[in-house]
């Protein structure tokens, strides 16, 4: 064998060693996340979450605890696309758009003046998620503003978005045009981790304000929840704001009821117990909670509603 024989199997053996290049950081991160967390889990957790918010806050307005109530994890999934619905579709139209814009800036990263340009996004990106921060930061005195829970996370999670897009791009382009390494890919994962915990803190407090929302609109229109007749043993002493029409049943060896109940709305039946409310809202009501046994006789009254 010759000496430049010798040297072009050289750089084959080299390449032949090296082996096919390593699979990107990202990519290796989030195939062990996923062997991790099952999506089907993930997604179930989610769904949990989202409806307990929102159970949590429509039950707060009428003096509730949802965990009296004993609702399911069935329950609480069931209840989560009502409050997710608006956030999902906005997600999902944004998250096209964006893709569309990130294919024209990656089709225009060869022009010049590209890298000065994300290094102008990338500062207006650190600008935002600076304000975030102090809007962070300033809890203690800007708590009662009624929107803080949710322009804080919107806050940071455009600054996080913006900032990890813009050195994930420098980086892209650094690497390409072997220029150096650019930004390390793992302050671009953590700032992406930050605007999903930002994104999920602004999703929770929509599914808040829908629970909410949903309980007002019920306040408004109790007339549309089934009306009840209840007969009790003893007598309930409701507030006289109630409203609620209490008949002393004639005295009878035939039957043990003694009072009965006019007036009244089942909000939620939960395990062994039923929530009634008056029929319409008062700031002074109660919420009356009965045992769903033999010591309480119930009437579903029909919709005043001809055939």
């Amino acid at each position: 064998m010759t000496a430049e024989s010798a040297n072009e199997a050289e750089p084959a053996k080299e390449a032949d060693e090296s082996g096919p290049p390593a699979a990107p950081q990202v990519e290796r991160w989030v195939n062990v996340l996923g062997s991790v967390i099952a999506p089907a889990t993930l997604l179930g957790a989610l769904l949990f979450y989202f409806g307990y918010v929102s159970s949590r806050a429509q039950y707060d307005y009428f003096g509730i605890d949802v965990d009296l109530i004993g609702l399911t994890t069935q329950n609480y999934v069931a209840r989560s696309p009502q409050p997710l619905l608006v956030p999902l579709l906005v997600l999902a139209l944004l998250g096209a758009a964006l893709v569309g814009a990130h294919a024209i800036i990656r089709r225009r990263s060869h022009r010049p003046g590209f890298v000065g340009a994300m290094r102008r996004a990338l500062l207006v990106g650190l600008i935002v998620l600076g304000a975030g921060l102090i809007l962070l930061f300033a809890y203690p005195l800007l708590s009662g503003w009624p929107y803080y829970p949710l322009v804080t996370p919107l806050v940071l999670a455009i600054g996080g978005a913006v900032t990890a897009y813009s050195l994930a791009t420098l980086r892209f382009v650094a690497r390409r045009d072997r220029t150096g390494p650019g930004p390390r890919v793992g302050v671009v994962v953590l700032l992406w981790v930050a605007t999903a915990a930002c994104v999920f803190w602004a999703t929770a407090t929509i599914a808040q304000w829908s629970g909410l929302g949903l309980a007002q609109q019920q306040a408004r229109r109790l007339d549309t929840l089934p009306s009840v007749i209840v007969d009790t043993q003893d007598r309930l002493y409701l507030p006289a704001e109630s409203r609620v029409t209490e008949i002393a049943l004639p005295p009878s060896d035939s039957q043990k009821f003694r009072f009965r109940y006019t007036g009244l709305r089942l909000l939620i039946v939960g395990g062994d117990h039923m929530f009634l409310v008056p029929n319409t809202w008062n700031p002074h009501d109660t919420t009356l909670v009965l045992p769903v046994d033999s010591s309480t006789r119930l009437q579903f009254q029909f919709r005043n509603l001809a055939p």
